[in-house]
This record gives structure tokens, sequence and C-alpha cells, in this order.
């Protein structure tokens, strides 16, 4: 294993969840049902999200709950960025709370975005209001803000300078923040900072920790965070409540999943992940409804993009979607994320065959569209691209074809793919891997072009994976897809291999460099590969900024995708 970085944090891959039903524990406090209640809310849909909320707090009551805990910030949607900089949304995020403590039926613990009067620093503060007998009766400011990965919390927020603990019925409530509960000393072999509140609020004598997150989804952090918790749970001697958020908002995927873990580090309620979901934990006995979670890390992460592809388009203003069909798997496992996302009536998969395509590959692409039941339409660009060589023959005089013809076909499709989505009203779902953007194997307003990239964080190889798991019940996907080797089909008789390494040694590399931060000569070492390949590799992926800067949004499902969490210059000159 490679050993990690300062400040790195990294998930171990042989812990597990347990699913399985917990043995009761039992507690001397009369206790109090608390209701877990996670959902998907929308950045700026103040109304939506407060309907929500009562919504849920509704079905608490009559489940008969003694508290409702909702998740971080879900009054306003998470992350609002910017937004928190307009006085007018901070002033909906106070009347919207106002008018849910006057409604909310049973008391509820709820995430809002909410103003702070102080001499320095920001004027906003990351809060967690318990709403009760019509009126706010605490307020709990989020004391830890991350500035790692996705996270700029502190370019919005004042931190909280204290932690205290609320006494509510038969319960002392320790309320914490999605951050506040990442510190533990005991579990993270380096700290980020210097104060715990996990440990601030347990020598105040709290008997029960909440914790309102707003926690992205990345491959195996859920097993990491159970851990965490469960650390925290068994370290203090008291239950934890995590209720975090589920949906997609822009790049980010919640997964959801909310949990309670009793004090001695078992599994007590969990709710569904990436669903919305209603969970009651009682904290006298210790029981609480667990709902089943999916089966392999794979179908955890499909069901990742199935949230964020479903939640960008609807979010985003569309119902339809477009999908060019090459015929290769990218494009294949794209088609069938959006079916089960957005539904088959929803998807045109569209076939741009040209004049190296394989008579293989256009087959794949109708027998692909007629297995998910899609719309189909084919439209060649054989001729159109020999308009283009006429009309460019002059400029390029007598000078040899090279990667200009192919990045001219990959246009032309791209220029196809807008033209229908302009005019039918669609988004484009594009359809390049993780290992392609990272060294710049795409083509600028080609196959680069549209509104989403579905699987711009997926490594070729679990490209792979997912498309074993479309397959798992009848074949979607066809087989010939999956077993040729891949193509851009772009000249005669190509193969990526032509001008990649293969993949199981690109995708090692790769994660190596860009998600655990190590140097070439490192990853050569580490792996006994020639250190020259390795070093040509981080230097396509540092070349290449320029055009990842350019491309559609994409999913975020690894621990360090492409995009703002991941802020590299363009014009630089550093060579590992």
């Amino acid at each position: 294993m490679f050993r990690a970085f300062s400040g790195q944090r990294v998930a171990s891959r042989n812990v597990r969840i347990c699913n399985l039903r917990v043995p009761t524990v039992f507690y001397s406090s009369s206790g109090m049902k608390i209701a877990l209640a996670q959902f998907n809310p929308t950045v700026g849909d103040f109304a939506g999200n407060a309907a929500r909320i009562l919504s849920l707090a509704e079905q608490a009551k009559q489940r008969g709950a003694d508290l409702a805990v909702f998740t971080e910030l879900c009054l306003c949607g998470y992350p609002p960025q910017d937004l928190l900089e307009r006085p007018a949304f901070l002033d909906r995020n106070m009347d919207e709370l106002k008018a849910l403590a006057g409604k909310i039926p049973l008391p509820g613990l709820v995430g809002y975005a909410g103003r702070v009067k102080n001499g320095a620093g920001k004027s906003v503060a990351n809060k967690a209001a318990l709403l009760c007998g019509g009126r706010v009766v605490f307020e709990q400011s989020k004391m830890l803000l991350p500035t790692y990965d996705v996270f700029d919390e502190s370019r919005y927020f004042q931190p909280a300078e204290k932690q205290v603990v609320y006494s509510f019925k038969d319960e002392n409530l320790g309320i914490t923040i999605c951050e506040d509960v990442w510190n533990d000393p005991n579990f993270w072999p380096t700290r980020l900072y210097e104060r715990d509140p996990v440990v601030e609020l347990s020598k105040q004598g709290t008997s029960v920790l909440l914790n309102l997150s707003a926690s992205p989804y990345t491959i195996d952090k859920r097993n990491l965070r159970f851990e965490m918790l469960r650390a925290i749970a068994k370290k203090q001697r008291r239950p934890v409540v995590y209720v975090n958020q589920v949906g997609g908002d822009d790049n980010l995927i919640f997964d959801g999943a909310s949990m309670a873990i009793t004090a001695d580090g078992h599994v007590a309620a969990q709710a569904l992940a990436f669903k919305e979901d209603l969970v009651l934990f009682d904290t006298a006995t210790g029981q609480g409804d667990i709902h089943k979670q999916p089966p392999t890390e794979i179908a955890y992460a499909y069901e990742a993009l199935l949230t964020g592809t479903a939640d960008y388009v609807r979010k985003c203003g569309f119902k339809k979607v477009l999908v060019g069909l090459s015929g290769g798997i990218d494009s294949a496992v794209v088609a069938s994320i959006a079916v089960d996302a957005l539904g088959a009536e929803n998807v045109l998969g569209v076939s741009m065959p040209g004049p190296f395509s394989s008579a293989g590959s256009k087959s794949d692409a109708a027998i692909l569209a007629k297995n998910l039941g899609i719309q189909f339409i084919s439209l060649p660009i054989t001729d159109v691209f020999e308009e283009y060589k006429r009309a460019l023959a002059p400029a390029f005089a007598d000078r040899p074809a090279d990667v200009t013809e192919e990045n001219i076909q990959a246009r032309i499709r791209g220029n196809y793919l807008m033209a229908l989505s302009n005019k039918f009203g669609s988004m484009v779902l594009s359809t390049g891997n993780k290992s392609e953007l990272a060294v710049g194997y795409c083509t600028l307003y080609g196959d680069m072009a549209g509104g989403l990239a579905v699987i711009s964080d997926v490594p070729k190889l679990m490209v792979y994976e997912l498309a074993a798991w479309i397959n798992r019940e009848r074949e979607l996907i066809p087989s010939s897809t999956i077993e040729k080797p891949p193509s851009a089909e772009l000249r005669p008789d190509q193969k990526d291999e032509d001008s990649l390494p293969p993949y199981d040694v690109l995708d090692r590399i790769l994660k190596a460099y860009i998600e655990d931060l190590h140097s070439p000569q490192e990853i050569a070492d580490h792996y006994d590969f020639d250190i020259k390949l390795v070093r040509d590799i981080a230097l396509l992926v540092d070349r290449n900024e320029y055009k990842r800067k350019q491309a559609a949004p994409g999913l975020k499902i690894t621990s360090r995708a492409f995009g703002f969490g991941r802020p590299f210059p363009i014009a630089q000159k550093f060579i590992p």
C-alpha cells in the first residue's frame, strides 16, 4: 500500500457495513424517538424544500417521533455557493425558517444559512435551528469549516466559537454539523483542526450526538464514514445520529444512507441510499428501522450515477436527453444510465457512422437502442466529412492527413448532437470516461460537447464493471460491445492502445497520480513501471487541463474528480 500523505484522508477498502439485524441495546434513560429525515433539496427552492420538510415532519409525528432531524442547509439547499452573498437569499432563509417554525407539527432540527452579528469576520453561519412551539428555541453554528476537495466554506461562513449542549425532553442534545464530527484524533492519522466539537460536547454531558450532514458520495466513503461514526460512538459511549442529504446538485451526489449508531457501535437505524427516506431511532431501547442498502460497491456507484444524472437533468429544467451511440462501451453505459434515470421514453440514441466506423459498431449501436427501448436515429457523417476536406484542401495544401482529420469527424458529430439538442430541447449527455479525459484522449467541441459528462469521473476499467452490473439480469449492452478492443474509429484499424498504454496500466497510474497525489517516481517504483511511461502520462494529465476546463460538468464519484474540487492552473511550467 502507498503511504498516506499528510492531511490526506484515505478510505480503507477492508471495512464492511453490516446490514444484519442488530442486537437490542438497553439504556437507563426513558429516552426519545428520533426521526432521521433525509430528502432531496434543490438549491434556492425555499418553498419546495420547506414543503418537503413539513411533509416528512408530519410522517414523523404520525409514527410517534419526539424529534425530527433534517440535514445540513436543507432549507436553502446545499451547496448554495455564492448565492450566500446575495442579501435576498439570506432574507428568504430567515423568512422561511420563521414560517416553518409556525407550521411544523413536531419539534424539528433544520439546517439553514443565518446571519450572525459580530465585530469581525463573515456575517453568515451554517446553522442548525431547533424549531419547537412555533419558534426557534435553540441554534448551533457549524464550528469546523472544510476547505479541501470540493469544499470552500471559509469563503462564506463564520465558524462557531463554542458548542453548547441543549436539554430537550429526556436527552441532552449535542448538535453538530457535518465536518464537526470529522476530526477524531483516534481515527485520523492527521487532523485538520485543533478543536474537536464532539469532545467538547461530550464533556458537557451530552447524552446523544446529532449530526446534520451534506456529505457527498465517493467510492468507498460509506465504509469510511461508518467506521468513523462507530469509533465516535464507542469512544464517547453515546449514540450517534447522522442524517445525510440525498440527491444530486451539480457535480455532487449525496447518498443519504442516514444512520443511528448505538453507544456500543451497532447500527440501530439506517435509511435508504440515494432515495428520500425517514427512519426512527429509539434512544431508550437502541432500536430502529434498518433499510436495505445496495449489495456491492459497483451497485452503489451505479445508483450514484443514476441519481446524479436524474437530478442534474431535472433541476436544470430538462426532461429529455440525447446520447451519441458509437457502438462502444462508454456510450452504451451512458445510455443505460440515462434510461434507468429518466425513462426510455426520454432518451434518444443517435448513431453517426463515419468512413471508419465498423459494421460491428453500427449494428451494436442499433441493438443497444432496441434492447433499451429508446428512440434511435442514424445520421451518417461521411458526406459532410468529405465536404470539410474539400473546403479545407486549399489551406492544408499538401500536408498529410493526421489527427486534424480525426478531430473534424468528432466535431461534426458534436455539431449534429447540438443541433438536435437545439431543435428538440433535449440535453446532450457526453460519454467520455475519466481515463480519456485525464490524458486528453478526447476532442474539444467534438465528443466533449454536451450538457453533462455522466462518466467523466469513472475510470475505463470501472466502465466495464458498470456494464457487467447493467447486464446482471439480461444482456442489454451487446456482448460484442464489451469484448471488442476499445477504438475511437477515426482512422483505419485504430485501437486505443495505439496511443495509450493498456487501461489496466493507465488506470493505476492515473489513480496514483490524480487521486493519491504520488510522484511519477513513487508510482514507477511501486508498480515496477517504466519511469518514462509514468512521466509521460503525468505530463499528459497536466498539459490537458485546458481541455478539461472547457468540458461539460461531470458527476463526482471518486476522491478527486476533475473540476472545481481540483483547481489546477492551465498555464504552468511545473514538471513532476
